[in-house]
């Protein structure tokens, strides 16, 4: 098995094709099916079901997907370490949730790095905590920030601090629930808190990922969503929406994963961290 092998199956599955995959890579179809014949034989199970509408995955590719993600992942990260230039003696991979990295604590907490670690190179990186955890697991990130973290073998969960959230909308006066709240997934932990302060509430019609998206939806077409209370802030002083007055908050608590054996350039970065946090 060559990496060529495992980026020809992410194409595969990522499209549905043999021959779109082709195109995307800018290789014949001939040599993706070769590809994927020498990996189905390496591997020796099938991992496409081949038909006239496409490729889909088999039970066997499906499980090999995450793996082939993570290959390709441990190879790029491999090539970004030998490739640095020899002033630089270590590397960290840094990955959080997007509304963590709009609070700007991160992205100053880079850059105390690079002004007390110049030795080290950083990549960071966006992510939800199902992603972040698989790639602190598998060893391709170093320290992951999130809302809810899963506990796992050799890793250390440590609380980093609470967001505040606060529901806002078009107007401070306006009625809620209404037909155009949008549910922000901010996670399981969230969802835990929010079903058990609004047992009656149906489930919104509108959901979306990540908070951005949320308040797009809301000043577009209306409604409300909850956001953390440094973002509503802004934008209320921006007058593009308002809290709703009397309304409930909710907490949501925000952590840092990282392994429990590490290496001291992590350790040196997570001190700067809870520096910046006092």
């Amino acid at each position: 098995m060559d990496l060529e092998q495992v980026r020809t199956f992410l194409a595969v599955a990522a499209h549905g094709s043999f021959m779109e995959a082709a195109t995307r890579l800018h290789i014949t179809q001939s040599t993706v099916s070769a590809r994927i014949q020498n990996l189905e034989a390496y591997l020796r199970t099938s991992l496409f079901t081949r038909n006239r509408s496409g490729a889909s995955l088999t039970p066997a590719g499906k499980r090999f997907l995450r793996h082939a993600k993570t290959l390709q992942l441990t190879f790029e990260q491999a090539r970004h370490d030998v490739g640095l230039p020899q002033r630089y003696q270590a590397s960290l991979t840094i990955g959080a949730r997007i509304a963590l990295w709009d609070a700007g604590l991160l992205s100053q907490w880079v850059g105390e790095i690079r002004r007390h670690m110049p030795e080290v190179s950083i990549r960071s990186e966006i992510g939800f905590e199902e992603d972040l955890m698989r790639r602190l697991m598998a060893g391709t990130m170093d320290i992951a920030l999130m809302y809810t973290p899963q506990h796992g073998y050799g890793l250390t969960v440590e609380h980093l601090f609470d967001e505040t959230l606060v529901l806002v909308g078009n107007a401070a006066d306006q009625a809620w629930p209404d037909e155009n709240y949008v549910y922000v997934d901010w996670g399981p932990g969230f969802y835990a808190e929010h079903s058990n302060r609004f047992p009656e509430l149906e489930r919104p019609a509108l959901v979306a990922n990540i908070g951005w998206l949320a308040v797009q939806l809301v000043i577009q077409n209306g409604g409300s969503c909850f956001l953390p209370k440094r973002m509503a802030d802004q934008l209320v002083a921006e007058g593009k929406l308002a809290i709703i007055a009397n309304s409930p908050t909710l907490r949501l608590p925000a952590y840092m994963v990282y392994p429990t054996q590490t290496q001291a350039e992590c350790q040196r970065a997570l001190k700067l961290l809870r520096q910046l946090l006092k």
